[in-house]
């Protein structure tokens, strides 16, 4: 599964750069990418409860960047001085980063860094290709990295394995309790 993950994200940059002219349409392509990739993992592993909280915190992120892109009136880097209408206000937060590290924090989340760092190398570069591009400020990337840690931690839960042996050791005034489960 993990070999899943890494393949996939390997193949988006490998094939990127053959379609792509330039560094930010290849940034689009993976933030496209990492929700796509982060559903499969869900669904290969047959984790219902991991793919819906996937979709609603993507939707938040996501929702939440737009929103706040509309509300905060940020100068793209680009357009200095901002004094046309537009888009050129639409700078802070980038929903471009914030659909890239929205899967990337759900997989470190619930799958751990073995998920994650790949994914968050990918979101990485997406947030640094929307600078590059000169569309986003630094920190417009960086509040959408915040925004997305800040869903997943509300919504995201640890994945146990629905079949295994679980342990489990408490503790209070009266004394110590371990337990040994197996679930069929």
């Amino acid at each position: 599964m993990k070999r899943f993950v890494c393949a996939a994200l390997t193949a988006a940059v490998i094939a990127g750069p053959a379609t792509a002219k330039t560094t930010e349409t290849l940034g689009t392509g993976l933030a496209v990418a990492l929700p796509v990739v982060a559903g499969g993992v869900t669904l290969l592993k047959e984790d219902y409860t991991g793919t819906a909280q996937l979709a609603v915190t993507t939707l938040l992120t996501v929702g939440t960047a737009y929103g706040l892109k509309h509300l905060v009136r940020e100068c793209r880097p680009f357009a200095e001085p901002c004094t046309h209408g537009g888009s050129n206000w639409d700078s802070f937060p980038s929903d471009t980063s914030a659909l890239a590290f929205a899967p990337a924090e759900f997989l470190r989340e619930r799958y751990g860094w073995s998920y994650g760092l790949p994914a968050y190398a990918a979101a990485g570069f997406v947030g640094w290709s929307r600078v590059d591009a000169e569309k986003h400020h630094w920190y417009d990337v960086a509040a959408s990295f915040g925004i997305s840690l800040m869903y997943n931690e509300l919504i995201t839960t640890r994945y146990h394995k629905p079949y295994g042996l679980y342990s489990d050791i408490k503790a209070d005034s009266r004394g110590v309790y371990a337990s040994l489960d197996y679930k069929f």
